[in-house]
């Protein structure tokens, strides 16, 4: 149970309920009150005849009133506080008995039971949830304004630190995972500048599992596992959208000319030193030279290049 000693709060744990009472029996001994609820009046205030040597001098009822009365009130409390004892446990869910309150422990095992009457239960589920986060504007580690979301998985592990640690724990699930989703977020930028940068788009599996983290250690004052997190939807901030798409798609220009100009290098010297190797023909540097300059125009140009033959020296 929460208490709160010199200002500090204790947390909850969670105990079974030790002596929760089968709830069938119960309901029957409800049927068999109410029924005599009806027959104790009914029987106990006919009149039988009495008899003396044969002949009828009077009449006495089957029952005295005050017992009439006594059946009557213990039928009457019987129907009224039996039922409000039952209680019912779904599969997966749970109740969370306090007397007067005390918390007196969870009862997890589905079915009828019957507790004390002036208990009060609260249902907590066990069930998985599922919790879809809004599209959250937020700035990555650039300052880059971007749009994300995040689908969190979650349960309930402890239903006395569900119960009593945090006002709602649904609310405080949803609260705390959109703050969780912020402060990840702010820590990594949208696309890796630098080699071995974690980034939001490339990474996020890691970013995943940084957020199950993070979320985990502030959901576990609330009692709840956090099964799975993962991005649902990451893009950039409308107003950044078209800029920063010429950027990707210069980026990748660079970068397959980069790729190109690489390749073109090492088929010419691939080249060159096959000519050299066996010995094919001598070239001096500027001969050298203008034939690097073909083969790189050849192999770099977006478009198909026109040979020119040349029937003359190189040098008229």
């Amino acid at each position: 149970m929460s208490t709160l000693t010199d200002g500090t709060l204790t947390r909850s744990k969670e105990h079974t309920f030790e002596k929760p009472m089968p709830g069938l029996p119960m309901l029957l001994l409800t049927f068999v009150l109410l029924a005599g609820l009806i027959a104790i009046p009914a029987w106990g205030s006919q009149k039988t005849p009495v008899r003396d040597n044969g002949a009828v001098v009077g009449f006495a009822q089957n029952l005295p009133g005050g017992v009439i009365a006594i059946g009557v009130i213990v039928c009457l409390l019987g129907v009224i506080f039996v039922p409000i004892g039952l209680t019912l446990v779904n599969p997966n869910q749970s109740r969370v008995v306090t007397l007067f309150g005390r918390y007196k422990g969870t009862i997890r095992r589905a079915g009828l039971w019957w507790v004390n009457p002036f208990t009060v239960r609260r249902k907590v589920s066990l069930r998985i949830h599922n919790f879809n986060s809004e599209k959250l504007k937020v700035n990555d580690l650039r300052g880059n304004p971007i749009e994300i979301a995040a689908v969190v998985v979650w349960r309930v592990a402890d239903t006395a630190q569900a119960a009593f640690d945090v006002e709602d724990y649904e609310s405080y699930v949803e609260v705390q995972s959109e703050s969780a989703i912020r402060t990840t977020s702010a820590k990594h930028p949208y696309d890796a500048a630098e080699e071995g940068q974690t980034s939001l788009r490339g990474d996020s599996e890691e970013v995943n599992r940084e957020l199950l983290r993070e979320l985990g250690d502030r959901l576990d004052l609330a009692g709840v596992e956090v099964l799975e997190v993962r991005i649902s939807h990451l893009a950039y901030a409308p107003e950044i959208a078209g800029a920063m798409l010429r950027r990707q798609q210069a980026e990748a220009i660079i970068d397959a000319r980069a790729r190109i100009v690489d390749g073109a290098v090492g088929m010419v010297k691939m080249a060159l030193d096959g000519l050299q190797e066996h010995d094919v023909v001598h070239l001096d540097d500027e001969r050298r030279a203008a034939m690097v300059s073909n083969l790189l125009v050849v192999l770099c140009s977006e478009s198909e290049t026109t040979p020119v033959v040349n029937t003359g020296s190189l040098y008229t």
